[in-house]
């Protein structure tokens, strides 16, 4: 059996099949024979039969073999089916998948290597094989499949836990850059606060300023109206001259504030502050890609 690739144990195996095979073989073969002398001992003991009788007598003959054929093939084929059953019971024990081609039985070639293996190499096997008592067929060694299937599991087991332990960090890290996001946010609304207050300071300083001129026209413009009359057409352009000088005051701290919330946009602080929110947000950014990355799909 070299030519198959068996070795010892597994060609003993073979050998014992083909024996049971042969054994059947022999036992149907007798049962047809002993079919073909039924009909020699109950029916030919006449000299001359016509040609109704003979063909009767074919007809049931044939009937009797082709059931007896036919039984045959489908015990060797149910018989097979139970063999392959204790292969693969075997090959699933050890998470083992096995594949058959069964073109490969009609190979003309492979067929003759067995036809010939069983006239010669069986017949000098079968008295080898009856010193030895008949053994079932064993399992795979499990030091070979099982262990490497252990170490499999180990070594993915091992790679588990290296992701599970940079999912962790990662997620350490993706909660720091938050918190330094958000002190970050809370630090440029305290300085917004604190330079609007500031703005918002200066600006009444100045309106209650030229309130105070205002009144003070006023004050000058009724003393004025109370001393002359003649006066009082002057008194009265003043006084529109200072309202129209106080809208202009108030448009230009109207600017002056605008200019101030810009230069103070251009400052320093400012920009860094800006820069740092825009640094911490593609972080998250990058550390939220990285934890798709590394998430476990469902």
């Amino acid at each position: 059996m070299a030519e198959f690739g068996f070795n010892e144990h597994h060609q003993n195996e073979v050998i014992n099949y083909m024996r049971f095979a042969r054994s059947k073989r022999v036992l149907r073969l007798k049962t047809i024979d002993s079919c073909f002398e039924e009909l020699k001992d109950s029916r030919l003991v006449e000299e001359t039969f016509t040609v109704d009788e003979v063909r009767e007598m074919l007809d049931g003959l044939q009937a009797v073999v082709r059931g007896e054929v036919e039984t045959e093939l489908i015990n060797t084929a149910h018989t097979n089916v139970l063999l392959l059953r204790q292969l693969f019971s075997q090959a699933e024990k050890f998470y083992l998948r096995l594949q058959t081609d069964i073109s490969e039985l009609e190979n003309r070639e492979l067929l003759e290597q067995v036809a010939e293996f069983e006239k010669t190499d069986f017949k000098t096997a079968d008295k080898k094989n009856q010193e030895t008592s008949k053994l079932k067929l064993a399992p795979l060694n499990e030091g070979g499949v099982s262990e490497l299937l252990n170490k499999e599991i180990t070594r993915l087991q091992g790679e588990n836990d290296k992701l599970k332990a940079r999912l962790r960090t990662l997620e350490s890290q993706a909660m720091g850059a938050l918190d330094e996001k958000s002190k970050a946010e809370r630090a440029l609304k305290d300085l917004q606060k604190v330079q609007g207050e500031q703005q918002h300071a200066a600006h009444t300083q100045e309106i209650n300023s030229l309130e105070g001129t205002v009144a003070s026209l006023k004050e000058d413009y009724e003393r004025s109206l109370s001393i002359s009359a003649a006066s009082h057409k002057d008194l009265q352009d003043n006084l529109i001259s200072s309202k129209h000088e106080l809208l202009r005051v108030q448009d230009q701290l109207s600017l002056a504030e605008k200019e101030l919330e810009k230069k103070f946009q251009q400052t320093a602080a400012y920009r860094n502050m800006k820069e740092i929110l825009t640094k911490k947000n593609e972080q998250i950014k990058d550390i939220r890609k990285r934890l798709q990355r590394y998430e476990p799909s469902e």
